[in-house]
């Protein structure tokens, strides 16, 4: 084991903790910021994988972008800061979600382990480079990172409006 594998299992371990973490609170503040640590993490496992522009680039969008307008939403929309038991879910919802989340794993775990058993990646000589990533990004995929942009914008004005709407104590819409 090299140097490089121990650092991705730490860092992977970071990513998955991270991410139970921003599942699993009660506090919203919280979940962001779990969040964040997360996907920042997650650059850091592409960054050790050899791939530094796409590392970059999750920090850029994800990171910069998404969990600041994850913010910028709980902010407008008056969410609470403490553990709030509104959202709050049963313990068979729990359990149900533990077991699902567990099946899936496994099923993943059993068709790409024997898949990918017998190939060997050098992340020292990638074979797919910064150009053919950039032509992919701004070529192909051009489209459905405009689309993120406006379903990001519309999440944004969303969260706008329900931050202006004012409810009456009956519930009631003026």
């Amino acid at each position: 084991m090299t140097t490089r594998d121990i650092v991705f299992v730490v860092v992977g371990a970071i990513t998955a903790g991270s991410a139970l973490l921003a599942v699993s609170t009660r506090h919203l503040v919280h979940a962001a910021l779990w969040l964040l640590v997360c996907l920042g993490s997650l650059a850091g496992c592409y960054v050790v994988l050899g791939q530094e522009l796409v590392g970059l680039v999750q920090l850029l969008v994800y990171v910069g972008a998404i969990v600041v307008l994850v913010l910028f939403a709980l902010m407008l929309t008056r969410a609470p800061i403490g553990a709030n038991r509104d959202i709050s879910t049963p313990v068979w919802q729990r359990v149900v979600a533990v077991l699902l989340g567990g099946a899936t794993t496994s099923l993943l775990a059993a068709a790409l382990v024997p898949a990918l058993a017998d190939v060997r990646v050098d992340a020292d000589r990638p074979t797919t480079g910064t150009p053919e990533i950039a032509a992919a990004v701004f070529g192909s995929w051009v489209w459905p990172f405009e689309l993120l942009s406006v379903l990001l914008l519309v999440a944004l004005v969303g969260s706008f409006a329900v931050s202006r709407l004012v409810l009456r104590p009956g519930g009631d819409r003026p």
